[in-house]
């Protein structure tokens, strides 16, 4: 179970990448987007999301005993899953798809109020919740550029 934890841990080994393992989890949480509404419809992108979330928190733990410290960069499951978060339920372009990227890698890496004290929550725990405040901010700010890009177009 610890080699399954792991690849979960680290969204198939893309925490071992040596620069920037966070962007490149939430380069594995967009492709995942991607496939998922290829397939399927808003219930199976919400299932996913639970799934990764439940199972990641699990994972994450698994991560950091292996990796013997906190909130270690190579798992980065909290990456794939604040990606399916942030981009939720909204139109996929490629505007909302890097706006969504890129304000969800800022959020992540500023980690505004309450992503700072969420990441002091013990274990797999913490290490999911920071990213996920994180991506409810970016999702806020996709969902206002969305509102405002179709009042311009429409104007």
């Amino acid at each position: 179970m610890r080699a399954f934890g792991l690849f979960v841990a680290t969204a198939g080994y893309a925490g071992y990448f040596r620069i920037a393992p966070g962007t490149a989890g939430s380069a594995v949480g967009l492709a995942l987007l991607v496939a998922i509404r290829l397939l399927g419809g808003p219930g199976l992108e919400l299932g996913v999301l639970v799934v990764i979330v439940s199972i990641g928190i699990w994972a994450s733990g698994v991560g950091e005993r292996h990796a013997a410290r906190e909130d270690p960069g190579l798992v980065v499951i909290d990456e794939v899953a604040g990606m399916l978060l942030t981009l939720l339920w909204v139109p996929l372009t490629w505007a909302t798809a890097v706006v969504g990227f890129l304000v969800f890698r800022l959020f992540d890496i500023v980690k505004p109020f309450p992503a700072r004290d969420a990441e002091r929550l013990h274990g797999g725990l913490g290490i999911m919740a920071d990213d996920l405040v994180a991506a409810v901010y970016a999702m806020v700010v996709v969902r206002l550029f969305v509102w405002v890009s179709s009042a311009l177009v429409t104007a």
